[in-house]
């Protein structure tokens, strides 16, 4: 058998970070199912992190990043409502593959909420500063137009709220939304 390295291990652990946490939350998802996931002791998650709160902010950055990421690479020599039909495509493509960067999305607002309410600052501010290269992405890709920006993002939310309460692709609230933001079937749980 081949061993992984530790970099390999990291990435495993927040794969599966992701997974746990999106399903359970930050408070209702301990280290030792995470462990069992991965295939590793917990003494092994905390030599790779510091602890739970550094595994949750890398698995939610991580989602964050991959947000960017397809968004970016989706919009790619597009401009206006080329550029916008293919985020749209992509973000939902994401989202419907991949139900888990959903839900981890979802339970990284609230974690970022409490948090904050709690006076720690500093995991809302790593979110905000991936969120802020996320709408500095789209902005561009909307001609630095900020009112459609700001239209795009929107929609991004209420796609999110949409597709997480499972709302099916042919009911009524998805009308006045592009074709390509419309969730072509429920979202499952992983």
């Amino acid at each position: 058998m081949v061993r992984m390295s530790a970099e390999e291990r990291r990435e495993s652990v927040i794969r599966a970070a992701i997974a746990e946490f999106a399903q359970r939350g930050y408070y209702g998802t301990s280290t030792e199912a995470i462990a069992k996931r991965v295939g590793v002791s917990q003494p092994y998650l905390f030599r790779l992190f510091p602890g739970k709160k550094a595994m949750f902010a890398a698995a939610a950055l991580r989602c964050v990043d991959d947000v960017c990421r397809v968004v970016e690479e989706s919009s790619k020599g597009l401009e206006g409502e080329e550029a916008v039909h293919a985020m749209a495509d992509a973000y939902v493509r994401l989202i419907t593959e991949h139900p888990e960067k959903l839900q981890m999305q979802m339970q990284t607002y609230i974690t970022v909420a409490a948090a904050e309410a709690e006076g720690d600052h500093e995991f809302g501010e790593a979110v905000r500063k991936g969120w802020l290269r996320l709408w500095d992405i789209v902005h561009l890709a909307m001609g630095a137009d900020v009112n459609d920006t700001a239209t795009f993002m929107a929609h991004g939310m209420l796609i999110n709220t949409l597709a997480a309460m499972g709302f099916p692709p042919e009911h009524r609230v998805w009308e006045g939304m592009y074709p390509e933001a419309r969730v072509t079937g429920r979202l499952e749980k992983s």
